[in-house]
């Protein structure tokens, strides 16, 4: 199964860094799905939980004021300015 490698990052530090199955957000166009083999994407997250599923575990679950996610070649990079309030889900 192809997966895609996502990289949370912040000024501060490297949040995650890990191979996950797909990442799901809200945008202002409504919400979205990103799995492997995805077109390239660029878009804003602002205050909508941002979902990483990796494969046999519980979904991680993020939530920023302000979110810029990439993804490209399988691989998806999430800036941000400031530490999650990560919620359980």
């Amino acid at each position: 199964m192809t997966t895609l490698h996502v990289r949370i990052i912040s000024p501060q530090k490297l949040i995650l860094d890990t191979d996950v199955q797909s990442v799901s957000s809200k945008n202002l166009q409504g919400n979205f799905d990103i799995l492997a083999q995805h077109a390239n994407f660029i878009t804003i997250v602002e205050n909508s939980p941002i979902v990483v599923r990796i494969s046999g575990q519980k979904p991680l679950v993020f939530k920023f004021p302000l979110a810029i996610i990439f993804a490209t070649e399988n691989k998806v990079n999430i800036y941000t300015y400031i530490q999650p309030n990560l919620e359980k889900k």
